[in-house]
């Protein structure tokens, strides 16, 4: 009897021990799934954090780009007006030249005195030139200077009256032009060889 109490001790003591280590078991199957519970939780709002910080860097790069694409259309746009109306100015400008030219083909039909006519020709001349140096418009030097061609196209070549004009400009058809130090129209000229 007293193996028998032994043994139902053992038994109960075993049991006991395998009672204790179950609830032990329960309670970190309790808390482990708590945390786990909380760091899936965590996870899940930095997710949801990271998805609205995504879609709000998406907004902002589209009206960036919405943005960027009325610059675009507005600058061609301008450019477009520029091109079409920037002669406007010199066009304005040069009406008053017009007007003279006009006073001076009456002034020829009706005047006596020729003197006063070439002189206001030579007048509405010189308002002309004035015009285009106002506009960066300069007349590229032909007189005596050596044949360039950057500047010059020589229509013609003839033997030189001496020898310092060999290669040079001796006479010069149609005079040529710069605009802001850019040929708009070469000089025309007969080069000495």
């Amino acid at each position: 009897m007293e193996k028998d109490n032994k043994a139902s001790e053992k038994n109960q003591s075993a049991e006991n021990e395998k009672k204790h280590q179950q609830q032990h078991k329960e309670n970190e199957d309790n808390i482990i799934p708590q945390s786990e519970n909380s760091e899936a939780e965590n996870t899940e709002k930095e997710l949801e954090r990271l998805r609205e910080e995504c879609e709000d860097l998406a907004d902002k790069n589209l009206r960036l780009l919405a943005e960027f694409d009325n610059y675009r259309k507005r600058m061609l746009k301008e450019k477009a007006d520029l091109l079409k109306n920037g002669g406007e100015n010199v066009l304005v400008n040069i009406l008053p030249l017009v007007d003279d030219f006009e006073r001076a083909l009456k002034a020829i039909e009706t005047s006596d005195d020729i003197e006063a006519v070439k002189e206001g020709i030579h007048l509405i001349y010189g308002k002309f030139v004035d015009f285009l140096n106002k506009n960066n418009v300069k007349e590229i030097p032909t007189e005596n200077v050596e044949f360039n061609t950057q500047y010059h196209e020589a229509v013609s070549k003839i033997p030189a009256p001496s020898e310092e004009l060999k290669g040079k400009v001796i006479e010069c058809l149609s005079k040529g032009y710069t605009l802001n130090d850019k040929v708009i129209r070469y000089a025309k000229v007969v080069v000495g060889e």
